[in-house]
């Protein structure tokens, strides 16, 4: 048998214990940096496997790194298992997991015969932490020729349209007075993020077509006969690159300055994580992947030009600038439902998400086994420049 079809074997003879792992995840939604149980989950099932698995590390006690085979290409599958607030497993994090375990243990069977390591990497804090980020400075990439993920959506696609992202916290402080009795002894901080939030409003008329601000107010009071003396809210700012990002991510704090300087309040504003980058896609992995989950029985519509604005960001956007990277989408029949939807979060423990963990880690595996296999794909990947 050769070892594109062992790991396909090897897949589907785990497919009990791979769904039951997405399952229990998707159970048990954790916020990022809290994934105690899933990072876990994840790490047991990579060293009942019989990998060679560090838990934390990287000053993250929910990261882990798992390692098998010695060969000189060294291929990352990446875990993602956070949760979102409210909606639980609203983004499938719960498949990625398991679709990466499936992938990396079958790949740990035929490295060596391959000529590859295989490094299964737990990432935490997708949503909004940049848990990849922190990981790519701080090492955990460090050797790595070529990365790869799936992700859950309502459609297969090769490639996830991705947008740069900058992740805002705000924090206005004025003080607190009676609104009715003695309305003119406070300073009011609601007013200072309405006044921001108008200013953004009307920016958007100035922005590119690409563009997206978006927030929410996370405190706005504490009651209505009290003139609120603090407010607080979290901004996402997006744009197509990095660059791009420089330029808009001013305007944007510029309104939260005149909010604080209209009401006379003072303003805090800080980020949750570096910026996420664009993506720069692998498309000869790409393609690779694409034949393998064809050969598997899934097909890849054309979405049209409508497709580019399903753009959403990840933190793997990051990883591409520095190593060959793919992110292909899974489709997991879930009809009008989309991602951060608690609809969708229902479709990913359904019978086609279920499909879709073992699709995923078959392809995955093989493709990176034909990365290793292929000569000028190998040779492209060992080069010293190929990231």
């Amino acid at each position: 048998m050769d070892v594109k079809a062992a790991v396909r074997v090897h897949v589907t003879e785990s497919r009990d214990s791979l769904i039951a792992l997405s399952h229990r995840i998707h159970a048990h939604p954790e916020l990022g940096f809290e994934e105690e149980k899933a990072s876990s989950w994840v790490a047991d099932a990579l060293d009942a496997g019989g990998m060679r698995v560090e838990r934390g590390g990287f000053d993250m006690p929910t990261a882990l790194v798992a390692t098998a085979g010695s060969g000189p290409l060294t291929i990352a599958i990446c875990a993602e298992y956070d949760a979102l607030p409210e909606v639980g497993h609203a983004c499938g994090h719960n498949c990625i997991a398991a679709a990466a375990v499936g992938a990396g243990l079958a790949l740990a069977r035929v490295a060596d015969d391959a000529g590859i390591t295989v490094r299964v990497i737990g990432t935490p804090a997708e949503e909004g932490g940049g848990g990849k980020i922190l990981l790519l400075e701080r090492g955990a990439f460090d050797g790595v020729h070529a990365a790869m993920m799936v992700h859950p959506s309502p459609w297969e696609m090769i490639a996830m349209p991705c947008l740069a992202v900058s992740h805002l916290s705000v924090h206005f402080t004025g003080k607190a007075a009676h609104a009715s009795a003695m309305p003119e002894a406070g300073i009011n901080a609601a007013d200072a993020l309405t006044v921001a939030q108008v200013g953004i409003g009307l920016l958007r008329q100035h922005i590119r077509a690409s563009d997206r601000i978006h927030g929410i107010v996370t405190h706005g009071g504490a009651a209505p006969n009290i003139v609120p003396a603090s407010t607080e809210g979290r901004f996402y700012v997006r744009s197509s690159t990095l660059a791009e990002l420089a330029e808009l991510e001013p305007r944007v704090r510029r309104c939260f300055e005149a909010g604080a300087l209209a009401t006379g309040c003072d303003l805090e504003m800080g980020t949750e994580s570096p910026p996420y980058s664009e993506f720069l896609h692998d498309m000869q992995l790409a393609a690779l992947y694409q034949r393998n989950a064809e050969d598997l029985g899934r097909s890849f519509p054309d979405l049209g030009p409508g497709a580019e604005r399903l753009a959403g960001s990840t933190d793997m956007a990051n990883v591409s600038l520095t190593i060959p990277t793919i992110h292909p989408m899974l489709g997991i029949d879930s009809g009008t439902a989309s991602n951060h939807q608690p609809e969708f979060a229902a479709h990913c423990v359904r019978g086609a998400a279920d499909q879709a963990v073992i699709d995923g880690a078959v392809a995955m595996a093989q493709t990176a086994l034909d990365a290793a296999l292929t000569p000028h794909v190998r040779d492209r990947l060992l080069a010293p420049t190929a990231g």
